[in-house]
């Protein structure tokens, strides 16, 4: 329990933080599971779009400090790397 009015903004805001970071992680992990989807049922241009889609959205979560910057780097490597494999 807060014991201040600026600690009660804080938890206000910290809650709202934390369900947008929320909402864009899940995001980040739906987009990632449909790409890997359609990787293994061999649809290879729906897999190279989803790419596309799963690249931008990690850029988006770094820009608006989501995810760190290395871990999306490491993520968009290693996805393209299973891409590229696939072919």
């Amino acid at each position: 329990m807060p014991n201040t009015k600026s600690a009660e903004r804080r938890v206000r805001a910290n809650e709202r933080k934390r369900l947008k970071n929320r909402r864009v992680t899940s995001g980040l992990h739906r987009l990632e599971k449909n790409f890997r989807q359609s990787l293994a049922a061999g649809k290879k241009e729906d897999a190279t779009k989803a790419l596309r889609e799963v690249i931008s959205a990690f850029d988006k979560g770094v820009k608006s400090g989501v995810i760190h910057r290395a871990t999306a780097d490491r993520k968009k490597g290693r996805l393209t790397l299973a891409l590229n494999r696939s072919k």
